[in-house]
């Protein structure tokens, strides 16, 4: 019954299909669209988004750019954040990941894996004048960044494959090579990512798994190191230590730790 229900889409709700699009459409498109641009990739007529555009502008969904332009706010993120099992992990990690940048002087963030995607859900930055961070929300490449390394390594094979599934699904690139599955190998093999930044000049990515109990990664910290002229800052290897060793305290706060 509930089967042939879903097959003849005889509950459709027009109205929140047409919302939900909306802001599909907007969270894969940077820097906004305007409202003849939205009613263009969707075929349909603009009059037909304006009213709902000004309702998700007004619950807060949709924000206005450069006076016409339309873009996804935080709130989506905001309500993602507050599932159960994310916001404790965070809530465990951010003293944590504080005491990181302080020992450190360097930024650091804490990225999932979720419905295709690598997000990254905590964020603290540089004690310091300098430093590199990433802000809260933002979705970013599993193939070319370390903590996408980190996440896809320290998973089973067949749990990659579907990772990559869905991240293509989800607009990413994942036409992987038997090169990159060796490289995920190493990488589980030695412990954590070091890699130079694919997307910022002089900056080297160091990432390391959050273990959880069966020693899949639940999470990737990153430290973007940037090399700092400071007798406080630490070289690159003992960075190295301290991420490891703040991993562990996360798995170990948050009761993830194997054993």
């Amino acid at each position: 019954m509930a089967k042939e229900a879903l097959d003849d889409d005889r509950y459709r709700a027009p109205a929140l299909d047409k919302g939900l699009d909306i802001l599909e459409l907007l969270a894969g498109v940077d820097g906004g669209l305007t409202q003849a641009e939205i009613a263009k990739r969707m075929g349909r007529n603009a009059n037909e988004h304006y009213r709902m555009l000004d309702r998700l502008v007004k619950r807060g969904y949709v924000t206005r750019i450069d006076g016409d332009r339309y873009a996804l706010s935080l709130k989506l993120f905001g309500l993602a954040h507050m599932h159960a099992p994310v916001r404790r992990l965070v809530s465990y990690a951010t003293p944590l990941m504080r005491e990181l940048a302080e020992k450190s002087r360097q930024a650091n963030h804490l990225v999932v894996f979720d419905r295709g995607a690598a997000v990254v859900i905590a964020q603290q930055e540089a004690p310091g004048y300098w430093g590199l961070s990433l802000r809260l929300g933002a979705h970013i490449d599993m193939i070319d960044t370390g903590s996408g390394h980190i996440l896809l390594a320290f998973r089973s094979p067949e749990e990659r494959a579907v990772m990559l599934r869905e991240y293509a699904d989800n607009g990413g690139r994942a036409d992987t090579t038997p090169e990159f599955d060796a490289k995920l190998e190493s990488v589980r093999a030695r412990g954590y990512e070091i890699m130079p930044s694919l997307q910022t000049a002089s900056v080297t990515n160091l990432s390391v798994p959050v273990l959880g109990v069966d020693g899949r990664a639940i999470a990737a910290l990153t430290t973007p190191y940037v090399p700092i002229k400071n007798a406080e800052a630490p070289e690159m290897e003992a960075t190295i230590a301290l991420l490891l060793e703040t991993s562990q305290e996360i798995s170990k706060a948050a009761g993830l730790e194997i054993g």
